[in-house]
């Protein structure tokens, strides 16, 4: 994000190559998932309201819908994790699915991965503000938002999965820096609108293993990347890849993940306080 160039690869190009990270972070979950034992399936994950097995049946619900079955209508209730229309449309494939063994879920996620895989292999997107297909296109999302969505979502509920079950690993995968770097890009809104930085405030974000990613807010009060002229950080951030996923995937706060703070520490706690994007 300290300096950003246009992909120089073509739009097919850039598409297709999500395309592999996503089918690379399918095979790599549904491998974890072939692993466990039958008392996993029903352990509580770091998602309010979620266990394994919940994990699994949403990643089976949403690789169907994009296979192209239909979703499953039903009535979610009233719970507490259940806030806004996607969350309690994707509860609705949890819940249709509650009763599914642990391979048939399996089984789902693979056998419908697979049909899309084939299909966009067959028919690579080419163009990547085009609709997304059925219910993603009708919320807005184009097709490159959706082909950068889902090896994010597989892999963070695999993280997900990792934790509940202290398995932890493929931390260094592509789609583990795929995800890493799409998040990092919320930065400039993370300080700007949400932490309320003053303009002129320079803040710097250090996950091992990526470039730093440094803002500054501008007169306009909009976060952007900071370059040479815009002085040294206010505040600098610094931790590991899965320190900044789970604070970035709103999986846990602040004070639950190792993040070394120096320069303004109120600074610091507002956006650390902000950090969580994804719903």
């Amino acid at each position: 994000m300290d300096d950003v160039r246009r992909d120089p690869r073509t739009d097919q190009d850039r598409l297709a190559a999500l395309v592999t990270v996503w089918w690379e972070a399918v095979d790599s979950f549904t491998r974890l998932l072939e692993g466990i034992g039958e008392d996993g399936w029903r352990t509580s994950t770091d998602l309010p309201g979620w266990d394994v097995h919940a994990v699994a049946a949403h990643t089976a619900h949403l690789e169907a819908l994009l296979a192209g079955r239909p979703h499953d209508e039903g009535e979610v209730g009233d719970a507490a994790h259940l806030r806004g229309a996607m969350v309690s449309f994707t509860e609705q494939g949890v819940l249709a699915r509650r009763d599914h063994t642990p391979d048939a879920l399996i089984t789902e996620i693979r056998e419908s991965a697979t049909a899309r895989h084939a299909r966009l292999l067959a028919d690579p997107p080419t163009d990547p503000s085009a609709p997304a297909p059925g219910a993603f296109g009708a919320i807005g999302w184009t097709t490159e938002l959706l082909l950068r969505n889902r090896p994010l979502d597989v892999w963070m509920h695999e993280q997900d999965v990792r934790r509940a079950l202290d398995l932890p690993g493929n931390l260094d995968s592509a789609p583990a820096v795929h995800t890493t770097d799409y998040l990092l890009e919320s930065l400039p809104y993370v300080v700007a609108k949400r932490a309320q930085a003053p303009v002129g405030s320079v803040v710097r974000l250090a996950v091992s293993g990526h470039p730093p990613a440094t803002v500054v807010v501008g007169q306009d009060g909009r976060g952007r990347p900071a370059g040479p002229g815009d002085g040294e950080p206010a505040l600098t951030l610094a931790t590991d890849r899965e320190g900044f996923v789970l604070l970035a995937g709103g999986r846990r706060a602040a004070d639950r993940v190792d993040v070394r703070l120096s320069g303004d520490a109120a600074l610091g706690e507002r956006v650390l306080a902000s950090m969580a994007v994804t719903p």
